[in-house]
């Protein structure tokens, strides 16, 4: 009975260390201390958010007229050379030759923006750019999705954000990793108040240029105020949806509306068509977007 008794006092204690045991490590989540005479094991910390790298080795742009630098050096013609983006101009000093130097501009960047282009376009964009597997990708577009023959005619706020986050989508199924950054789109209303008072602008405006905003561009009457407020508005909605599409994409940096907060005045627009940016528009583009760019955090 004493033997018994004896053995039955140890399986019970044999027992008991193994049920605590396991109460140790998996109750617990495993941070209990390891008993004395044993090693810890020490589990890896979780991997950090990948920081944002603030000199890509190259660049590429998508886009539109902007972004090809548009009458920016003569008129009704694209000057990509004169582009915020890639250009080589060494008045505009564009965010690749700033961030790459010129030989690394020359070599390293691609501009594959389209004057005309809408949002609708930037996918088939994304799809050329990434093919130059490029560290970071410029992203200007969203003005001519505004700029139409008429108000109803202007890309729908739904139709904008499926398109962008298709353009995103495509560009992270070849490169997961690489850097965008996203322009806002510029406040037409403004280049509307800016140029009106130029009487060669008005004139090229009649030639076609963004009707939606600055047709009839003397008219102050009830009905072209609503046009261009409508307009107005819409161009804010695009703004919303590149910021918040962009904010889902740890890879994304959005400008925080500073393109389409910018005070310009008629010495950065274009005198050949008072609409698209001269040199010193392109110029502070590339600015804006180097310091975006080059920033240790994004613009809140």
């Amino acid at each position: 009975m004493r033997n018994r008794s004896h053995r039955s006092r140890a399986v019970l204690a044999v027992a008991a260390a193994a049920l605590l045991g396991v109460a140790g490590c998996d109750a617990t989540g495993g941070n209990s201390p390891a008993p004395q005479g044993t090693t810890a094991k020490v589990r890896p910390s979780p991997k950090a958010t990948p920081a944002w790298d603030r000199s890509p080795k190259s660049v590429a742009a998508v886009g539109d007229s902007i972004t090809r630098g548009f009458d920016a050096c003569t008129v009704l013609s694209d000057c990509p050379e004169a582009s915020w983006a890639t250009g080589s101009d060494t008045e505009v000093n564009s965010l690749a030759v700033r961030l790459l130097g010129t030989a690394g501009a020359a070599e390293r960047s691609w501009n594959y923006a389209v004057t005309g282009a809408r949002m609708a376009d930037l996918p088939g964009q994304m799809a050329r750019a990434a093919t130059e597997k490029p560290e970071l990708v410029a992203v200007m577009a969203g003005a001519n999705d505004a700029c139409r023959s008429s108000v109803s005619a202007m890309t729908s706020v739904a139709e904008f954000q499926a398109d962008f986050e298709d353009a995103l989508g495509t560009l992270r199924d070849a490169l997961p990793k690489t850097q965008v950054y996203v322009s806002s789109v510029p406040d037409l209303k403004r280049l509307w108040s800016e140029g009106r008072s130029n009487p060669v602008g008005k004139q090229v405006w009649k030639l076609g240029i963004c009707p939606s905003m600055l047709g009839d561009a003397d008219s102050l009457d009830a009905a072209a105020t609503l046009r261009r407020d409508t307009v107005q508005d819409r161009v804010e909605a695009y703004n919303k949806v590149l910021e918040e599409v962009c904010a889902k994409d740890k890879y994304c940096r959005f400008d925080g509306g500073a393109v389409f907060d910018y005070r310009f005045g008629t010495d950065q627009l274009s005198h050949w068509d008072w609409f698209h940016p001269s040199k010193t528009g392109q110029a502070w583009l590339a600015e804006t977007a180097y310091r975006m760019v080059t920033a240790k955090k994004p613009v809140a």
